[in-house]
């Protein structure tokens, strides 16, 4: 696969990974597992299992398991056509995921502000 092939598919293929991971780890449709596994990686009563539940709640630590799972279904690598394309492809694609969720988190914060001020507005007039 050329090079531009390959960065195209890095940030194409970063878009569903970002898009699963901030959904388990950020949104309403996943809130009451999510609660019940806060509450087990604050009160397991061994290490594992409090890191295990761990990762279903940030959304940096679980894009590295949907990033494994996209990496199976896809085949996908990058630079190398053996298990080392895999390991960098890998680590990009949680880089350029994260990076995406980073920009959506940004983007969430000033559409609430510029809500809360226009409901502010609203109040006062």
């Amino acid at each position: 696969m050329a090079l531009s092939t390959q960065i195209t598919w890095l940030f194409i293929l970063a878009i569903p990974i970002a898009c699963i991971a901030w959904t388990v780890t950020h949104e309403e449709v996943f809130r009451e597992p999510r609660e019940y596994c806060l509450k087990r990686c604050h009160n397991g009563k061994t290490v594992v299992e409090r890191k295990f539940f761990y990762l279903f709640t940030c959304e940096y630590c679980f894009s590295h398991y949907v990033t494994a799972i996209m990496l199976f279904i896809t085949r996908y690598h990058l630079l190398f056509d053996d298990w080392r394309g895999y390991l960098i492809a890998g680590f990009a694609l949680v880089f350029v995921a994260n990076v995406y969720m980073s920009l959506f988190a940004l983007i969430r914060i000033d559409l609430k502000k510029v809500r809360i001020d226009a409901e502010m507005e609203e109040k006062q007039k």
